[in-house]
């Protein structure tokens, strides 16, 4: 569990709530279920009609993903690719066939199985760099998804507070109900703004991180399948792939790594 995603997006409403309170009105006030119909289901509904039924239906999972922290493997990929630079080094590519069937790293396991198989290494790369490039093009469309939902959500709040004033204004002779219904019409804007700010623009931002450092790892898996089929010397190699990390990781890996 991400503990910065849950406590972000808990403290936004706990400031709502205190905000409410300390103004002196009750949370009931602010409490509307036709309007929470317009802004969520409605704006979710149009989200389906500019896509689709999977890919509306699949906002939710994506939504739940910020919520967790992933965890990309970016040290144990130093200290995998060093080994496997190793052994090349001392028994020659073909000796990388039997660990290859040991990895779980499906991305790592394709790029040696390429450089075991003989590919030229300049297609070895382009093939790599087209699957991140895929992969990206993939997070892109969930972040796209979110991002048109968030466009959407303020609009059918403004949607929602137009047929409340319209309600309203057909209403006027009754003047002890203007300021409630007033109230409620504008329910729906708020709704709209903080579906939008408080939890979908947040959420793209942390899968958009996530993206970053899921391509980030699988380069670092590329340079090294690269260096790996070039003969590079470990410590070269090492090298790289420790510039990928952050200073602190950096230490603590070529510690173990580098340590002959």
């Amino acid at each position: 569990m991400d503990i910065a995603s849950l406590i972000g997006i808990v403290g936004v409403f706990a400031m709502m709530v205190f905000g409410i309170i300390s103004g002196g009105a009750g949370l009931i006030t602010y409490w509307d279920l036709p309007s929470l119909f317009i802004v969520v289901l409605g704006s979710w509904f149009a989200l389906m009609a500019a896509s689709t039924i999977k890919d509306a239906l699949s906002v939710f999972s994506k939504i739940g993903i910020s919520f967790k922290l992933p965890n990309f493997g970016e040290k144990g990929i130093v200290t995998k690719l060093m080994a496997m630079a190793d052994k090349a080094r001392r028994e020659g590519l073909l000796s990388l066939e039997d660990e290859i069937s040991d990895l779980e790293d499906e991305f790592m396991k394709k790029g040696l199985q390429l450089v075991v198989d003989g590919t030229d290494a300049a297609v070895v790369r382009d093939l790599l760099e087209i699957e991140i490039d895929q992969m990206q093009g993939r997070h892109a469309g969930v972040v796209g998804l979110l991002n048109m939902w968030a466009a959407l959500a303020p609009g059918f709040g403004m949607l929602g507070t137009v047929i409340g004033l319209i309600a309203m204004m057909k209403n006027l002779e009754d003047k002890a109900s203007v300021g409630p219904n007033m109230a409620v019409a504008l329910i729906t804007t708020l709704y709209g703004s903080l579906i939008a700010n408080a939890l979908l623009t947040p959420v793209m931002a942390k899968l958009r991180e996530f993206d970053a450092r899921e391509a980030q790892a699988r380069e670092m898996v590329l340079e090294g399948i690269v260096s790996i089929q070039a003969g590079d010397n470990p410590r070269v190699l090492a090298m790289k792939l420790l510039a990928y990390l952050s200073p602190e990781d950096a230490k603590e890996v070529a510690a173990e790594v580098l340590k002959d």
